[in-house]
């Protein structure tokens, strides 16, 4: 019987990161640390190419971000703290158990639904239910700043806190802007952190 083509292509991958982290100078000199910029940019990359459509580049740079995959992947088995397979294994216990919809008996009625449940499964994960933990975590610090803004919104978002009416968003808004001037208009100290707070409310 032959082997599925998917696990052939992905085994083939895997012997060749075996193989160049082995005998490829460049590849052998490479930590968690030195690949982690490379990374950012095949992301960017990547999503350049989601922005222009273009299917070919798509599938590229894919390639080219389970290459890092792979990459760091293999640098863990090497100091035994993880191999690939405990990455796999690890995902795919994530997503069982974050889809109580499909592997169990909850019931959802739609995504909305099933975004709060992830955000409450997440909040409950790494410690006992009665384990206050925030909503917030997962949001990485190192994110661009308006790009982190958005992702505590959308988890916000997820676990019920949002404005219910488009009004009372612009109302915020204006109330920010109007603790801006005022702080600005004094020479305040606290400047920066109100226009923060007028950047977040447009976010």
């Amino acid at each position: 019987m032959n082997m599925d083509p998917r696990l052939a292509a992905f085994e083939r991958l895997l012997i060749i990161m075996d193989e160049l982290r082995s005998g490829c100078p460049w590849d052998k000199k490479q930590t968690f640390e030195s690949l982690r910029h490379l990374t950012i940019e095949e992301t960017y990359e990547l999503s350049d190419a989601i922005l222009e459509g273009d299917i070919d580049e798509i599938r590229k740079e894919v390639g080219d971000l389970m290459l890092h995959l792979v990459f760091y992947a293999k640098i863990g088995s090497e100091t035994n703290d993880f191999d690939i397979t405990d990455v796999l294994n690890g995902i795919c216990d994530k997503l069982i158990h974050r889809h109580p919809h499909i592997y169990s008996d909850v019931k959802v009625a739609d995504e909305e639904e099933v975004k709060a449940n992830w955000e409450k499964i997440k909040l409950l994960e790494k410690g006992g239910k009665n384990e206050v933990r925030s909503v917030l975590e997962g949001v990485p610090p190192s994110l661009p700043s308006l790009v982190k803004a958005s992702r505590i919104q959308d988890k916000a978002r997820g676990v019920g806190f949002d404005w219910e009416r488009k009004e009372q968003v612009w109302e915020k808004v204006e109330e920010e802007i109007k603790e801006f001037k005022h702080e600005a208009e004094n020479g305040s100290s606290k400047i920066e952190d109100e226009f923060g707070d007028v950047l977040f409310s447009l976010v």
